[in-house]
Parts: C-alpha cells; sequence; structure tokens
C-alpha cells in the first residue's frame, strides 16, 4: 500500500473519531459502533508471519519486529502526520478551520498518486 493510500485510510479513520466522538456527545447512553476501518487497514498492512513450532520466544520476538516494524512505523507516521497538521492550526489559534475542515485538506493532498 503506497503512502498516500495510508494517509487517505488514516484521515477516514479519524474522520470517523470525529463523528464517534460528535455522537456520543449527542447521545451519551447510546452505543457507538465502528466501521472496522482500523480492523481492514490492519489486515490489509501487517504481513503473515509463519515461525517454526520450535522458535525461541527470542526468535520470535526478532521475527514479528522484522516483519512488522516498517508497517507499524508507516502507519504511525500517517497518524503522526494528521496529528501535527491538526496541532499546528491549533497553536496558530485559527478559528477559520475545524478539525473536519483539516482532515478535508489532508485528504484532498493525498487523493491523487505522486506525479500526477
Amino acid at each position: 500500500m503506497e503512502q498516500r493510500e495510508i494517509m487517505q485510510r488514516v484521515v477516514g479513520i479519524l474522520t470517523e473519531a470525529l463523528d464517534m466522538r460528535r455522537q456520543a456527545r449527542e447521545n451519551p447512553e447510546s452505543d457507538i459502533e465502528t466501521s472496522g476501518a482500523v480492523t481492514a487497514m490492519l489486515d490489509e498492512m501487517l504481513p503473515r508471519i509463519e515461525l517454526p513450532g520450535d522458535a525461541t520466544a527470542h526468535e520470535v520476538a526478532v521475527a514479528i519486529s522484522h516483519e512488522l516494524g516498517p508497517a507499524i512505523e508507516r502507519i504511525t507516521s500517517a497518524f503522526a502526520f494528521a496529528f501535527v497538521q491538526l496541532a499546528e492550526v491549533h497553536d496558530e489559534g485559527r478559528t477559520d478551520a475545524s478539525t473536519a475542515d483539516v482532515l478535508r485538506s489532508i485528504s484532498l493532498h493525498f487523493e491523487k498518486p505522486t506525479g500526477q
């Protein structure tokens, strides 16, 4: 998955979280369901790891770190990027851009593949 696609997914997850928070504030007693976007992204991005049955705990830890590390780093970087964008708008004291506006701007920025 390309970084722009990861960023699009992250924006979707954050947008869903924003909507869930709004729903919780409006209806504190209601159950709010998620779309499963986080699970879907993890299922798609995280590689399957096959380990021999006699692998030691150290070998398992090394294999997991080696295999999962890059994907987790890419996902974390996308969330961190979105956080920084939101934090900058907040820290600047801007009132002309809502959280949804910032997320929409990020999404538009990452909409097209690089080079198009």
